[in-house]
């Protein structure tokens, strides 16, 4: 389906060596050679340059690296749906899966799914949650990915092209470094931040995080609001590493084993579920049927 040296050249590109390539992929550096002397001869680009400390990539190269990993997700993930073409009698719902956007939440519903989808399978495609992927990934649900859970409201859902199916609301609360003086406690107050550097997705991302800022540069001026573009793991990197606060929900609390994350005294929440199609297939809107009606018994049941 596609080219297996690109396997070999994201190994390189790891690597930093023919030679760990190699002990990495079990084959001799001569073949791991041979296979990239041939990537770079059928594409007609030089990906890499020798230097005194290894191999560097150039920018063709780098520039390859971003793409190949999806580019083989995406061709594994159409010999699936070919499998899956073939069992007729099962409705195989594909869950994209990342740090910021884990499954969980469906595990958690499983039980009560199985009387309305008996048929129904679950198969989880991981992919490196960057901005890139969100854009392609959300903007083409029911192509590769049919779900994905996480947060959103109106707006970022019309800046991703999806449809979202609010499962809770989630208390936005505050991730610190475990090292921070704030991680000695189990809940903060609005007071609490006063002198800190609180992290916040940039303006138009999300109303509910709008609302926040408004409110905390109108009333609570003593906290130094830092704009970021996208959720990553190198944004929970930056403020683990510089000390900084970080606006985080609960289902995140593994997302980086050196924060904590706090619930704060506010009363402000996020919206959180499953983003789809605004098309979605047969098989994926009775499974989303089944997922609200859960949703609906277990907010009666409160």
């Amino acid at each position: 389906m596609y080219n297996p040296q690109l396997e070999t050249f994201l190994c390189v590109a790891e690597a930093g060596s023919f030679n760990k390539a190699a002990e990495r992929l079990y084959i001799s550096p001569p073949a791991v050679i041979k296979q990239i002397n041939l990537l770079e001869e059928s594409l007609d680009l030089q990906l890499f340059v020798r230097t005194h400390r290894g191999l560097q990539l150039t920018e063709a190269g780098k520039s390859l690296q971003q793409d190949a990993r999806y580019v083989i997700q995406y061709c594994k993930d159409s010999v699936t749906r070919a499998r899956n073409a073939m069992q007729e009698s099962t409705d195989v719902i594909r869950i994209g899966t990342s740090p910021m956007t884990p499954a969980q939440v469906l595990v958690e519903l499983w039980p009560q799914l199985q009387q309305d989808c008996p048929t129904t399978k679950f198969q989880l495609v991981p992919f490196d949650n960057t901005l890139e992927n969100a854009r392609e990934i959300l903007a083409n649900l029911g192509q590769n990915i049919d779900v994905v859970a996480g947060v959103f409201d109106e707006t970022m859902l019309n800046l991703r092209k999806c449809d979202g199916l609010e499962i809770s609301r989630e208390p936005i609360c505050c991730a610190v470094s475990i090292h921070h003086p704030l991680a000695r406690k189990d809940k903060l107050t609005v007071q609490d931040l006063y002198g800190e550097k609180l992290m916040l997705m940039h303006r138009e991302w999300s109303h509910y995080v709008d609302m926040l800022r408004d409110d905390l540069w109108k009333n609570h001026p003593q906290i130094q609001i830092v704009d970021f573009d996208f959720y990553d793991v190198s944004v929970f990197n930056q403020c683990e590493n510089n000390s900084c606060v970080l606006m985080a929900v609960e289902k995140w609390r593994y997302v980086h084993p050196l924060l904590k994350i706090l619930p704060v005294e506010w009363s402000y929440t996020i919206p959180y579920g499953l983003l789809h199609s605004r098309t979605p297939s047969p098989a994926v809107q009775r499974f989303l049927r089944a997922v609200g009606k859960v949703t609906k018994q277990r907010v009666g049941g409160l």
